[in-house]
């Protein structure tokens, strides 16, 4: 019998496939509360492997208790910062009456350029804020409910994730014996070859991520400081802490840094100034320090970037965002390595840079092999 006749059509495939993503995508969303701190146990567990090995195997201490102290640095390194940060909040509290005095001259300001502009007198514009005002409040309850339960469920997110991340270290011979006999014998090599891989780039992104943000923190902070503004290291953590997000966070930072600026400021001008401070640090950061230290770690264009974190903050939010591009390098580490798959990690790579590399290989090459006269 020809091919052609045991060949599906094409648009029954395309039916498959479209049907097989709604389906994944809708277990993804309502698996959230177990596969996101799955997710981010594992990257963290990928990042402390070589500390636990060394408790393990240098130290001589047995599996379980290096992969405790282990967890424990971890969790003291994000409680320091969480400390200086909390206490940098704390401070910033006391400049509230100032915030609400600028705040008030604010609104003044500008009910007189809309009574100016739209011809709306400011007895109008009190009553609608008043009345916008009244709906907040007696939907007051609501909110504080909300807070409560999103506040519970961060904290048992972070203990589940820590927890989730003891078990790894612990077990992780077990779980790379069944990565392996999931799969048939003859894909042991190429089964081998993706996990060590995608244990080398995770670890190698986190920490290139990890030194882009102090730097970018550092500097931020430094320049805040040379510049007179107030809380420049409170900005500068928050700056590269959103800087994590790619794109999105640097603006998110610059807002947050902006009406900071505002309602500690004496002079209008350090707004003007901390928002070119941020412009400049996002260009320096994105052309520099993001393909020198990130980029060469893991090669995800900037379009699949961008879609990867809209992407990832409609099914899971914030946490979503933040693991996108995580997800996005092992599936290309998958997709680079499967026969069937490759045009899907040529889509998800940064072609560009790679031919730049081998024409420049290739010249070298030829600049060698030419004899010396």
């Amino acid at each position: 019998m020809d091919l052609k006749f045991k060949q599906h059509p094409f648009y029954l495939k395309l039916a498959c496939v479209l049907f097989s993503l709604l389906a994944f995508g809708y277990l993804v969303i309502i698996a959230k509360e177990i596969l996101s701190p799955l997710i981010f146990s594992c990257l963290f567990s990928i990042l402390l492997l070589p500390l636990g090995n060394f408790f393990e195997y240098k130290l001589r201490l047995p599996r379980s208790a290096a992969s405790m102290f282990s967890v424990i640095l971890l969790l003291a390194s994000i409680g320091l910062v969480l400390y200086v940060i909390g206490s940098q909040i704390s401070n910033l509290a006391n400049d509230w009456p100032q915030f609400k005095q600028q705040l008030d001259v604010s609104v003044v300001h500008l009910q007189g350029w809309i009574e100016s502009t739209f011809h709306i007198q400011a007895d109008k514009q009190m009553n609608y804020l008043h009345s916008a005002t009244t709906k907040v409040i007696a939907s007051g309850t609501t909110v504080v409910g909300a807070t409560v339960l999103s506040l519970s469920s961060i904290l048992l997110f972070l203990v589940f994730t820590f927890i989730y991340t003891f078990f790894f270290l612990l077990y992780r011979s077990l779980i790379k014996k069944f990565l392996v006999s999931v799969f048939l014998e003859e894909n042991v090599l190429v089964v081998h070859d993706v996990i060590e891989q995608v244990q080398f780039i995770i670890r190698k992104y986190i920490i290139g991520l990890l030194i882009e943000m102090a730097i970018v923190a550092a500097v931020v902070s430094i320049a805040f400081w040379a510049l007179g503004i107030k809380y420049a290291i409170l900005l500068g953590l928050l700056t590269g802490l959103f800087n994590v997000i790619p794109y999105i966070g640097i603006f998110t930072a610059l807002v947050l840094s902006t009406l900071i600026t505002f309602a500690t400021a004496t002079v209008v001008s350090k707004v003007l100034l901390v928002v070119i401070t941020l412009v400049c640090v996002h260009l320096i950061d994105s052309n520099i320090l993001l393909p020198l230290i990130v980029g060469s770690k893991v090669r995800i264009n900037a379009l699949i970037t961008v879609i990867g974190v809209i992407i990832g903050e409609m099914i899971w939010g914030i946490s979503g965002m933040f693991l996108s591009i995580p997800v996005i390098a092992v599936l290309k580490i998958i997709f680079d390595r499967v026969e069937g798959l490759k045009s899907w990690g040529i889509i998800l790579g940064d072609e560009e840079q790679k031919q730049n590399k081998l024409a420049k290989r290739f010249s070298r090459k030829e600049d060698i092999a030419k004899p010396v006269i």
